[in-house]
């Protein structure tokens, strides 16, 4: 969520740390902060709203930092409202300490309350103040230094966290710290760049290691060392990160959400290279093989995952389920493990998250992992959380996402998704070769047909004007396109703000079939399918009651088409891979109408990109 960057080195840390946090924007914030040292004291400059807003305050203020070291935050409201007080970066009572945060301390109430009765007072609401000041705190009263207090005040805290420190007893260290919250340090020569993900770092150094779980680093001009919290010096491992710098710019785009709609074909293709091998008639899954014969002979899989990535778990089901032919349940993660399932040794569980890192689905896995479950994950972004802890699985290789309305990872994951449904069909001889043969040539297609279904854009554009100002929206499918009109109606309630609803088309007559009248916009996915008969009645139940009808329909198609107000075609596919065109110009439409309602498209409200606390 929140959003790190700090720097030691010979660069303006200024300079570097403004940059990476626009970089960080896409992440979701509502206030952003800095801190340094100006002749030899602890400085700090934060302010509510844009990281625009900060530039213009340290530009106001004159601010300049004496040592090549600095920390940077964009925060997100956790504890306190979003103004300047409650901005990170954050000082100890005393001013010698100042600290960066992304997570939650949960017993911050208690070791505030115990912090007062020694006479510390704070400046704000937050959790964040009251660990600097614990730290400071135990520091003092103990008599230690400071790398010991910041690691002993870390294992007494509850909760989740990645933090950076700077001391004035210590002007050329960095400290920084995990547990439940990412942090990667960029090593270039004679610097060290931390951030929560690597898009601050890689127009700097391509050479980063993940720091693992609840662990320190401590970051010094000539050298860094990376302890546990016991104290023990780890061997961290240096990787090497492949993201060009060029992958996180807009590309002449006007948003990112815009960029990556239009990616899609490319992205798919990346899902696909090397994995979909046509001319051999192959599937190869590298990363599914040691756990290989487990989701084969699977009795049950249980697909994990939050927001949209929960919708490409829903489509997933049906695959897996009508390929496969083994019984699918699919969990919110954020659920799952408050309600004491049933998890026995042996049972198969898939993860999916864009980022690697959201908090849930994390937790869910350390369930289910605890109880002999074999996890595997579909992610996004190498070297994440995720990816560490399931035992296998597989990288979408969509590039990176900084819109944070997911678009071209939805795509992605359904199409990763589809991959191993259709693998593993043919494995456990629940469809035949010339079946496998036929989706994989489908799913092949789906690149090029998805290029036809974004020529609707001028269309689609055109379209959001006219209902740009409706309060309410009705997004309806079925079969594998009812997870589609679920994500339809998310994209358009993240980034318009306009009240939607996804519903399987049958289930309009339970209930919502109440709400609809002549200023209610319905969307159909009426796509040729066995439901396509049933898909009709239904429209011509929402016309008889002067309800507004948007159909994405097959091109060609003659009756829905007629019957609405307003069709979009989509290139005709097989229904198993028909959700990676009809869900198309349900994006461009969310895009569309938000833009003409003035909407930060790429930054909704209250959103933020990776959910790394609960």
């Amino acid at each position: 969520m929140c959003g790190i960057v700090a720097y030691k080195g010979s660069q303006d840390s200024i300079e570097v740390i403004l940059k990476g946090l626009k970089r960080l924007e896409y992440r979701g914030y509502d206030s952003a902060g800095i801190a340094g040292f100006e002749y030899g004291k602890l400085v700090c400059c934060k302010k509510q709203g844009k990281v625009s807003e900060l530039e213009n305050k340290i530009l106001e203020d004159q601010f300049s930092f004496d040592h090549g070291v600095g920390i940077g935050h964009t925060r997100w409201a956790t504890h306190g409202e979003p103004n300047d007080k409650n901005a990170h970066p954050h000082l100890s009572q005393d001013g010698s300490l100042a600290i960066i945060h992304n997570g939650i301390i949960e017993n911050y109430g208690s070791l505030k309350k115990e912090l007062e009765i020694h006479g510390y007072e704070f400046a704000s609401q937050t959790d964040t103040e009251v660990l600097v000041n614990f730290i400071h705190f135990i520091r003092e009263s103990e008599n230690l230094s400071t790398e010991e207090a910041f690691r002993l005040a870390l294992k007494r805290v509850i909760g989740a966290y990645a933090v950076v420190m700077l001391s004035n007893t210590e002007p050329d260290y960095l400290f920084a710290a995990r547990k439940g919250s990412p942090m990667v340090i960029g090593i270039n020569q004679g610097e060290y760049f931390i951030a929560s993900d690597a898009t601050p770092i890689v127009e700097y150094t391509n050479e980063v290691i993940y720091l693992k779980e609840s662990e320190i680093a401590i970051i010094s001009s000539e050298s860094y060392t990376i302890k546990n919290l016991d104290n023990a010096v780890q061997d961290p491992r240096i990787q090497t990160i492949d993201m060009e710098l060029e992958a996180i710019e807009k590309g002449g785009y006007d948003h990112f959400m815009q960029k990556e709609v239009f990616e899609q074909p490319e992205s798919i293709a990346n899902c696909m290279r090397g994995r979909l091998v046509l001319e051999k008639g192959e599937l190869v899954l590298g990363g599914i093989n040691e756990y290989s014969q487990s989701l084969i002979h699977a009795k049950k899989i249980t697909l994990l995952g939050c927001g949209t990535s929960w919708h490409a778990g829903l489509v997933a089901e049906y695959l897996f389920e009508d390929i496969c032919r083994i019984p699918v349940e699919v969990e919110y993660a954020s659920e799952f493990r408050y309600r004491n399932p049933i998890i026995n040794e042996g049972d198969v569980f898939i993860a999916i998250s864009q980022s690697g890192e959201t908090a849930d689905t994390l937790a869910a896995i350390e369930l289910a992992k605890s109880k002999g479950a074999i996890v595997f994950g579909v992610v996004n972004v190498v070297g994440s959380s995720i990816a560490r802890e399931t035992h296998e699985g597989a990288y979408l290789h969509a590039g990176p996402e900084i819109g944070v309305a997911s678009t071209k990872a939805f795509t992605a994951q359904v199409t990763v998704l589809s991959m191993i449904a259709i693998k593993m069909g043919l494995l456990r001889g629940t469809i035949s070769q010339s079946q496998f043969q036929l989706l994989i040539s489908e799913l092949n297609q789906i690149p090029k047909k998805v290029a036809t279904a974004l020529k609707n854009n001028d269309q689609i554009e055109a379209l959001a004007e006219i209902y740009k100002d409706a309060q309410n929206f009705l997004y309806l499918g079925r079969g594998n396109n009812f997870p589609v009109a679920l994500e339809g109606a998310l994209k358009l309630k993240e980034i318009s703000y306009i009240h939607a609803e996804g519903y399987p088309a049958a289930e309009m007559k339970h209930g919502p079939i109440a709400l609809i009248d002549e200023d209610m916009p319905v969307v159909f996915i009426a796509t040729q399918d066995d439901s396509y008969e049933k898909i009709v009645s239904n429209i011509q139940e929402v016309k008889s009651r002067k309800g507004k009808v948007i159909a994405i329909v097959t091109e060609g198609d003659i009756l829905a088409s007629s019957m609405a107000d307003y069709s979009i075609e989509i290139p005709k596919s097989h229904y198993v891979v028909t959700p990676l065109l009809s869900v198309i110009p349900l994006q461009l439409l969310s895009y569309h109408i938000a833009l003409k309602r003035g909407c930060n498209v790429d930054q909704p409200r209250n959103l933020a990109k990776s959910v790394t606390v609960e």
